[in-house]
């Protein structure tokens, strides 16, 4: 789409925080807020600010936090990165997260060799003017948005609250628009919403010294709140009533740029000076999807260790529902549990995907996974640690009974996968894994290249074991062969089974780079397979 741009210098910042509890969703907000600048053909670029004393989220547990979302450049960034991929089609790096640990870190080592001359290092103004000059350094567009994680008033993200109140200052406030969503609980009890909590943190904010300019309501569980409850909100806190963005659940996220437009675009236009009206025609496509758009239906199996947070596979299932409707389909994500998986399970779907994950927890349910779908020709997807035990599977049925993983049984002879070289000793140790983008060569006439309909693709790792080649014959023996490599042909990226309708793995995180208007091959492919087959 091309459009005049009324934007004109200097670069505008959006600045997303959040109020009563975490988890409200400021991510969504953020990149729904950037959709809809895009739509007006604003270039815009985006960023996660988190107050976690962690250097980056690599070590930080899937079962808390979700999934660990890795870029283009190996960052191993908190889920919320995915949700900016995914709406805004950017590809991120490591200077669109941004963690109080790597800040800190970088400031001790910064006075260690005395760059600070014998000052006092401080919160204030040290961290607050590092926090300052990251924010510098990741906007790339005519509007950058910032979205602080935690909860305002949480003694971890104080300093991040002060640093973008000063650099409000710096900026000029007419520069910086300050978004704060808050939660607004239902009681059963009384049958009403409850404000206050909405009300006591948007106070917490403006006794750090910041008025925000606009508060997302976000709300669940029933039907549309009445309009009664931003304006409550606009009349105690002095946002004006512009500013309030009522954001009940909804069927899929995907429909929250069109209430962001509905509710904000006066005034988003206000501050871009932009008077472009939004295409959002593609958000509105998806936004009406429903199961009576398409007849065919498909159901996943997702076999997975972590099904009690869905969002541990977070970029796994939108790629999958990606994939349906790219091919005009419905689809359904079955959760199986890989500690008790079993045949029946396996029945009950038109075909499975095993995800990348660590650790001997649940691994055999992985393996008779792949196994039954080599020796049932049902669809299979493996990634990483799918395409790991894929190989195990396939060495077991050539022959090797008691093939592993030295990940999971250390003294075993018959390990056919292996610790990469240069990987020992570093199991525990966050950022030192294969991380980010690497190329793969394909066998051409695999059905690999087919379905990239390429020879040389990229995609996104993050891994530390690897095929040990010198089990191939095995392998092969059990129905797989090598169908992409590195291009020096050491390490294996791709393995597929020949004859069965589908049947592929990949080392690879191809989750990572599937986007809701753009399915990813691999995704796409799978569900073409079963719908090929259906009667």
């Amino acid at each position: 789409m091309t459009v005049a741009n009324n934007m004109s210098s200097p670069r505008k910042y959006i600045f997303v925080t959040g109020g009563v509890l975490s988890g409200v969703g400021k991510g969504i907000t953020a990149a729904s807020i950037g959709a809809v600048l895009q739509a007006k053909g604003v270039p815009v670029s985006v960023q996660k600010c988190d107050p976690y004393l962690n250097v980056d989220a690599g070590l930080l547990s899937p079962k808390e936090h979700g999934e660990c979302f890795v870029t283009k450049d190996g960052a191993e960034t908190d889920l919320d990165l995915g949700h900016y991929e995914r709406f805004l089609d950017l590809e991120l790096t490591q200077k669109n997260a941004t963690l109080s640990g790597r800040l800190l870190r970088d400031l001790i080592a910064d006075e260690r060799v005395g760059k600070f001359g014998g000052q006092t290092v401080q919160m204030v103004p040290h961290l607050t003017n590092s926090i300052k000059k990251a924010i510098h350094l990741a906007a790339e567009g005519d509007i950058h948005i910032v979205e602080i994680g935690g909860t305002v008033g949480d003694y971890e993200g104080l300093s991040f609250i002060e640093a973008i109140r000063g650099f409000a200052l710096d900026v000029g406030r007419e520069n910086c628009l300050f978004v704060h969503v808050v939660y607004v609980p239902f009681l059963e009890a009384s049958h009403e919403y409850k404000t206050k909590p909405a009300q006591n943190a948007l106070a917490d904010l403006r006794g750090f010294g910041i008025m925000p300019d606009v508060v997302a309501v976000r709300t669940e569980g029933h039907d549309k709140p009445p309009r009664s409850i931003g304006e409550k909100i606009s009349i105690s806190s002095g946002i004006r009533s512009e500013g309030i963005v009522m954001m009940p659940n909804v069927d899929t996220v995907y429909e929250v740029p069109l209430t962001v437009c509905r509710d904000l675009g006066k005034l988003l236009g206000e501050f871009t000076n932009n008077s472009v009206e939004p295409d959002l025609r593609r958000w509105q496509h998806l936004a009406k999807r429903d199961t009576s758009e398409y007849a065919k239906r498909v159901t996943v199996g997702l076999v997975a260790k972590y099904i009690d947070n869905s969002d541990t596979y977070l970029s796994v299932t939108e790629a999958l529902k990606s994939a349906a409707w790219a091919n005009k389909s419905e689809i359904s994500i079955k959760w199986i549990n890989a500690e008790t998986a079993n045949e029946a399970d396996f029945d009950g779907v038109d075909a499975i995907v095993v995800p990348g994950g660590f650790g001997p927890r649940g691994v055999e349910g992985k393996i008779a996974a792949a196994k039954y779908c080599l020796m049932k020709d049902k669809p299979y997807l493996g990634i990483c640690l799918g395409m790991q035990v894929a190989v195990i599977a396939a060495a077991r049925l050539g022959g090797l009974t008691n093939a592993n993983s030295e990940e999971f049984d250390a003294d075993s002879d018959n390990n056919v996968v292996y610790i990469m070289d240069g990987q020992q000793g570093k199991e525990s140790t966050g950022g030192t894994m294969r991380l980010g983008n690497y190329v793969a060569n394909l066998k051409s006439d695999s059905v690999i290249s087919k379905t990239y309909d390429a020879t040389e693709v990229v995609e996104r790792h993050r891994h530390r074991y690897e095929v040990n080649q010198k089990f191939i014959q095995e392998i092969e023996r059990g129905g797989l062969i090598v169908s992409g490599t590195s291009p020096d042909g050491k390490l294996v990226e791709f393995v597929e089974a020949p004859d069965h309708r589908y049947f592929v793995a990949t080392q690879a995180h191809p989750e990572f780079k599937s986007r809701p208007f753009r399915s990813h091959p691999l995704f796409f492919g799978l569900i073409r397979s079963i719908l090929t087959n259906q009667k």
